[in-house]
């Protein structure tokens, strides 16, 4: 009997060379099979083998389509990973002035007396005064952390990978919405866990979903953003957090609470409030200052210090001391207060422009969030929708890059709102708009 893989090859040829066309339906497996000679059971390998290569795309109801473009890995979303002229890709908010502010806070740690000291290598914890600062950045209502639970890694990302790795063997399953933050897949996959993906609706993560997925087989953590979901923008209300704080406390779950870009939305109690003792809060300063000069923030529970230092020194992901002590003087001054000011009106007019300019479509969005989730209309797909924004110099990220598991990839794009000046925007809306007007 032939490998599966060599017929893959094969085909994987065609669609290389161009004798499959980019969004071409591939025959029925059953027919695929009958054609080949092959079991019913190996052409479905096969037809797995290329979606696992990124060649071809399946979709529930509708057939194996040729991938218009390949889907980007997460590492897209962080980055450059495009000569778009437009890039809604990435992310990092900037605003005018920030470099004039962000460099009054370096010119003490340039002076010779003082840059050998900022230099030195730091322990996960940091220093005193880091930790002071950083938990008055990060309090909320209802909620401040002990400076003593606080640690530091090099960025978010890191913070997300020392708290899943200190919490979750190999092998072990971790709970994520549906939808999530495309570099935990990365992530899952360097540690070697599972992520196993969870119902939401509008206001996030279902706490039933994690009831049943728990009973189902064990989970070992969730990973949960409940505070402008990353695609999505879904916020959780006060009443959904005490209900998923109930669950996880009787789960006796652990959580990694994502709040990276919270500091844009004026919410209520962080859900960290509800579960001090089971949530750990990943937090950083790449979205409020600026992502090549950042701290990221991990407040752990009581007695957790150790274990989670352990595995940020273990990864290498700790933070550098120049970064620490210039982000700590930063939020001293009052220089992140003011770039959050600044970047929640930035975040609130380019909003009105995905509205005035998308009005119509089904466009989900927060009025104070960096982003936007269109789903696209009929007979769009993602993958095709992505190209002919990258034949227009655009890049947009498409919708499977966020989906986790075997689910259906949904037909849409996430909007990335921060990274190119308004005007640039607003003319790139105005052609995404025109394209999906017109049709594949």
């Amino acid at each position: 009997m032939e490998d599966y893989r060599r017929i893959a090859d094969r085909l994987a040829e065609e669609i290389l060379t161009g004798r499959l066309k980019a969004g071409e339906r591939l025959p029925p497996q059953r027919v695929f099979a009958k054609r080949r000679r092959i079991a019913g059971s190996t052409a479905g390998r096969v037809y797995g083998e290329l979606v696992r290569r990124g060649l071809v795309v399946g979709e529930v109801g509708r057939g194996t389509f040729v991938r218009a473009a390949p889907v980007p890995s997460g590492r897209a979303l962080a980055e450059p990973a495009t000569t778009a002229v437009v890039n809604l890709e990435l992310n990092y908010p900037s605003v005018e002035g920030q470099s004039e502010l962000l460099a009054g806070g370096l010119v003490p740690l340039l002076r010779a007396d003082v840059l050998g000291e900022v230099t030195r290598t730091v322990p996960a914890t940091g220093t005193a005064v880091a930790r002071e600062a950083a938990a008055g950045l990060l309090a909320g209502s209802g909620w401040r952390p002990h400076p003593e639970q606080l640690l530091f890694a090099g960025n978010a990302r890191q913070a997300i990978a020392g708290a899943l790795a200190s919490l979750v063997r190999p092998g072990g399953r971790v709970g994520v919405e549906a939808l999530t933050y495309p570099l935990v897949k990365e992530i899952a996959a360097r540690i070697g866990c599972v992520l196993v993906p969870l119902e939401t609706d509008g206001e996030g993560l279902l706490p039933g979903a994690v009831t049943a997925a728990h009973r189902s087989a064990p989970l070992s953590a969730l990973y949960v953003q409940p505070t402008l979901h990353n695609p999505t923008s879904a916020t959780m209300g006060d009443a959904r957090k005490r209900e998923l704080a109930e669950v996880v406390r009787e789960l006796g779950l652990p959580v990694v609470e994502d709040r990276i870009w919270s500091f844009l939305h004026e919410e209520g109690v962080p859900f960290a409030a509800y579960a001090p003792e089971r949530v750990h809060v990943v937090d950083g300063l790449s979205k409020r200052v600026a992502p090549g000069l950042t701290v990221g923030f991990l407040v752990v529970p009581e007695g957790r210090v150790e274990a989670a230092a352990g595995a940020l020194r273990s990864g290498g992901w700790t933070a550098g001391r120049f970064a620490l002590e210039a982000g700590t003087r930063w939020i001293q001054d009052g220089v992140v207060d003011r770039l959050v000011a600044d970047r929640r009106a930035d975040a609130a007019r380019r909003q009105r422009v995905v509205a005035e300019l998308l009005d119509g479509f089904a466009v989900r969005a927060d009025p104070c969030a960096y982003y936007a989730w269109w789903e696209l209309p009929s007979p769009w797909r993602a993958d095709t929708f992505t190209a002919a924004a990258a034949a227009r110099g655009i890049a947009v990220t498409p919708g499977p890059v966020f989906a986790v598991g075997a689910q259906a990839a949904p037909d849409a794009v996430r909007l990335g709102l921060a990274s190119v000046p308004v005007p640039a925007l607003g003319q790139a809306l105005r052609t995404l708009r025109d394209v999906a007007r017109g049709g594949p």
